[in-house]
């Protein structure tokens, strides 16, 4: 069976997102006993409890319990993408175990460790709520939260990590446990700030004499659609088109150098959206 080009994406995709999330879990999480929530953090918990057990292999076997909750209430594509991730992650964890064990924190700054404790999963984890994967673990639970209640992705993890986070108070105590408190907040602020950054595109609304060849650099350069609107300016009345039209950052840029070099009386107006519904864009569902 030949593989799309739009799958090799999402595989290259999700192995970026994997490995970004655990280097944050190894090289910042674990040394410091960070509990953020998630199955790393329950890892870093049970193995203070049981030192003959790697966190890696708590994690492997608590992801495998949650992957068939997600399979049976996600369905099969969100369960075979989070098997991959959770598999894949779950022997890097192990390779790194072997080849680079650490017994201590990289440094002796723990915020700065946090900080990348935090956002290194964080950005991971949005890149693959991006593509409807997830690492596993409470990840699962929170996708099953936003489907089936009004939360957002990021108040649902935090919900289902709570509890998680507050277990490292009680193993490693109130030092460790405040710490634990404030990633698990950043956290979930930073998951809905990389996916809105992810979904942002510009919105135009081109004023301009000179509709033409800008519609023509729109849809024959940027392959993308527009409207057009025919305006009337309020204290000249002269007649204007207005074209409106979505492109993506990188477009952006381009379009609004080619609308200022064709017509530079042209009045534009650009906003961002991390809503867009339609053809091109996302689905209505």
């Amino acid at each position: 069976m030949r593989i799309s080009k739009n799958a090799w994406r999402e595989i290259g995709l999700m192995t970026l997102g994997d490995i970004i999330m655990v280097a944050g879990i190894y090289f910042f999480k674990y040394p410091n006993h960070f509990s953020t929530g998630g199955v790393s953090g329950i890892s870093v918990v049970l193995a203070h409890y049981f030192p003959s057990m790697t966190p890696g292999t708590v994690g492997l076997i608590v992801n495998l319990v949650l992957l068939g909750i997600g399979y049976l209430l996600l369905g099969k594509s969100f369960g075979i993408k989070t098997a991959y991730v959770t598999l894949l992650q779950a022997g890097l964890l192990r390779l790194l175990e072997i080849v680079y064990p650490m017994t201590a924190p990289m440094t002796d700054q723990p915020m700065l460790e946090l900080a990348f404790a935090v956002s290194l999963p964080a950005i991971g984890s949005a890149m693959l709520f991006n593509i409807n994967a997830s690492s596993g673990g409470t990840d699962i639970v929170a996708m099953v939260m936003r489907k089936h209640t009004s939360l957002d992705i990021g108040k649902a993890l935090m919900a289902s990590d709570l509890l998680i986070t507050l277990m490292a108070w009680v193993a490693f105590g109130p030092t460790t446990g405040l710490y634990s408190i404030l990633g698990l907040v950043t956290k979930s602020l930073l998951v809905d700030m990389v996916l809105e950054n992810i979904h942002t595109h510009k919105c135009f609304h081109i004023i301009t004499a000179h509709p033409e060849e800008i519609e023509a650099f729109i849809t024959g350069e940027l392959h993308r659609g527009a409207t057009r609107i025919h305006g009337e300016g309020v204290y000249t009345h002269d007649g204007r088109e207005v074209l409106l039209t979505v492109v993506n950052r990188r477009q952006a840029v381009m379009l609004r150098r080619h609308a200022r070099t064709v017509d530079p009386g042209a009045f534009l107006i650009i906003t961002n959206s991390s809503e867009i519904i339609g053809k091109g864009f996302r689905g209505l569902d």
